[in-house]
C-alpha cells in the first residue's frame, strides 16, 4: 500500500477554504523563529477518504477478532457503555463548572466509588489514577505517608519473580529497595523464603492474586498475616480481578490497599480504546491519606473535599478520566452482583477448557486449576527449532492476534493466554485447533513457522536491527520514492 505522499499529484485539494476576510496583518516576527514551508502531501477528499479508510482495514482489534492477550483481558465492550457516556449531560460538562451544576456527575462517581469498595472489600477509594501504573504509584504514596505518619521508617518492598514489571518500577520510583520473592513447584509464593525475608523494615508486599501466571495463591491468609505480624502492609495488584468478580475479595484476604484496572475487568474498554483507570482502594486506617480532592455527599448534595491535610495530594488533573469512569459504572450496574460473578465463572471456564485442550500438545509448566488465564511453554517445540516468537507469528495467518509471549519470566519460552468470559466456545475451539496445527507443524515443518505471517499486511519486520539500530529520521515528499 502507498504512502499518503505518495498519492500527491500537484495542485489537487482536499479541502475549500473561504476567501479572507479580514485585513492582513503582517505580524513582526523574526524569520529564524518561523517554521518553513511544510511538505505537506496534495490530494483530494476521497483519495484521503480511501488511503485511510484502507488502513483501518489492516487494523486488529477486540472488535474485529479474538484477542487472548494474557494479563490484559481483553474482551469485548459493551457498546451501550459507549453511547451513556456519550449523553450530552456527561460531554458537555464542564470540570471548571460549579458544583452546583455537576451534581449528576459527582453522584456518578460517589455510587461508582462505593460499588468498587463493596466488590474489593475495602473502605474508601480515590477514581483519580489514570492507569494501573499510576495506581501503583499512588498505594505506593500513601504507604509512605501512613509510615511516615507513624514515625517509622520501612525501605523495603516485596515482589514475587512473577509479578507485572510495573511493580518492582513503582515501588523503586517512590525510593524502596526491591526485594524479589521466588516462587515455589506450585507457582506460589515461596513460604520459606517470605518467612526469612518479612522483617520490620518491609513497608508493603505487593502481590497479585490470582498471581500473573493465572493461579490462585493458596496461603493467602497467611501470607498476609506474616507481613501484618511485621508491622507492614499487603498491596493487591487489581490487573487479574477479572478472575474473582463477586467470589473473592482482597479486603477479605487482608490486603490494606488495592487498585484496579477499569479498562480491563469493568470493560471501558482497553488500550487504543482508552485512556485507561485505575482507582485505588484502600481500608479505613489508610483512608486519610487518599488523593484530594474526594466526592462526599452532606444530605442530598454532593461536594468535593479539599479539606484532608494528611492527603498525597492530587495525582491527576480534575478527577480522574471522567467517560472511562461513566463506562465502569454502567457496566457495573447493568450487571449487578449476578453478573459480576458470572463475568469471573465464565472467565475461569474459558481459561481452563482452552488449557485442557493445548496442555498435551505444548508444555503446562503449573498442571493445576488455574483461574481467569494460564501460561504454557513453547519448550517442546523449541526442540525442534521453532521458537515461541515463531508460533506467535503463525496465529495471525489463523486470524488470531498472539498470546502475551515471554512473559512471566520464570516460565521458558512461555505463551500467556487469556480468553476473557465474552468469546464463545466456537471461537475457543478454533483457536484451539489453530495452535494445535501449529504444533504438528512445528514437527513436520518447521520452516513455515519461521516465515510467518504470510497473510497479514506485513510479514515479518527485522525486530532486531529495528530495536538496535532505529532509523527515526523524518523524510520529507521528496526522500519518498516515486
Amino acid at each position: 500500500m502507498k504512502l499518503i505522499f505518495e498519492l500527491s499529484v500537484q495542485g489537487r485539494e482536499g479541502a475549500s477554504l473561504p476567501e479572507l476576510d479580514v485585513p492582513e496583518l503582517k505580524l513582526d516576527i523574526p524569520a529564524s523563529q518561523l517554521r518553513g514551508e511544510v511538505p505537506l502531501p496534495e490530494v483530494s477528499e476521497v483519495d484521503v477518504v480511501r488511503h485511510y479508510t484502507a488502513l483501518s482495514r489492516m487494523n486488529f482489534g477486540v472488535d474485529t477478532g479474538f484477542y487472548p492477550l494474557g494479563s490484559c483481558t481483553m474482551k469485548y465492550n459493551p457498546k451501550v457503555n459507549e453511547a451513556i457516556a456519550g449523553l450530552p449531560g456527561f460531554t458537555s460538562a464542564h470540570p471548571y463548572q460549579p458544583e452546583g451544576l455537576s451534581q449528576g456527575c459527582l453522584q456518578i462517581l460517589n455510587e461508582l466509588s462505593a460499588d468498587l469498595a463493596e466488590i474489593t472489600g475495602m473502605d474508601a477509594f480515590t477514581l483519580q489514577p489514570a492507569a494501573g501504573a499510576q495506581g501503583e504509584l499512588v498505594g505506593l504514596m500513601m504507604a509512605k505517608a501512613y509510615f511516615r505518619k507513624r514515625g517509622e521508617r520501612r525501605t523495603k518492598v516485596l515482589v514475587p519473580d512473577s509479578a507485572h514489571g510495573t511493580n518492582p518500577a513503582s515501588a523503586a520510583v517512590c525510593g524502596y529497595e526491591v526485594v524479589e520473592l521466588p516462587s515455589d513447584s506450585r507457582g506460589c509464593v515461596d513460604m520459606s523464603a517470605l518467612r526469612e525475608k518479612a522483617t520490620d523494615d518491609v513497608a508493603v508486599l505487593m502481590l497479585t492474586n490470582p498471581n500473573t501466571l493465572g493461579l490462585f495463591e493458596e496461603n493467602m491468609i497467611e501470607i498476609s498475616e506474616i507481613i501484618h505480624d511485621e508491622g507492614g502492609l499487603m498491596y493487591c495488584d487489581g490487573a487479574n480481578m477479572n478472575a474473582i468478580l463477586g467470589i473473592a475479595r482482597p479486603g477479605d484476604m487482608g490486603f490494606d490497599i488495592t487498585h484496579l484496572n477499569l479498562h480491563k475487568t469493568f470493560s471501558t474498554p482497553h488500550g487504543g480504546g482508552g485512556p485507561g483507570s485505575g482507582p485505588v482502594g484502600v481500608k479505613a486506617p489508610l483512608a486519610p491519606f487518599l488523593p484530594k480532592p474526594m466526592i462526599e455527599r452532606d444530605g442530598g448534595r454532593y461536594f468535593l473535599n479539599y479539606d484532608r491535610p494528611d492527603s498525597i495530594g492530587r495525582v491527576k488533573a480534575f478527577y480522574g478520566n471522567f467517560a472511562v469512569l461513566v463506562k465502569a459504572y454502567a457496566y457495573i450496574r447493568a450487571l449487578g452482583p449476578d453478573g459480576l460473578r458470572e463475568v469471573a465463572e465464565n472467565a475461569v471456564l474459558n481459561a481452563n477448557y482452552l488449557m485442557r485442550k493445548l496442555k498435551g500438545a505444548y508444555e503446562l509448566p503449573y498442571d493445576r486449576t488455574c483461574k481467569h488465564e494460564f501460561v504454557l511453554s513453547g519448550s517442546k517445540q523449541l526442540a525442534h527449532g521453532v521458537h515461541t516468537m515463531d508460533i506467535a507469528k503463525r496465529l495471525m495467518d489463523f486470524g488470531f492476534h498472539p498470546p502475551t509471549i515471554y512473559f512471566p519470566l520464570i516460565v521458558k519460552e512461555a505463551l500467556m493466554i487469556e480468553p476473557t468470559e465474552t468469546e464463545g466456545k466456537e471461537t475457543l475451539d478454533a483457536f484451539a485447533d489453530a495452535m494445535l496445527r501449529i504444533a504438528e507443524e512445528a514437527v513436520k515443518d518447521p520452516d513455515l513457522l519461521k516465515a510467518a505471517p504470510q497473510a497479514s499486511p506485513v510479514t515479518r519486520p527485522d525486530a532486531l536491527t529495528a530495536a538496535r539500530r532505529p532509523n527515526l529520521r523524518w523524510r520529507a515528499a521528496d526522500d519518498v520514492p516515486q
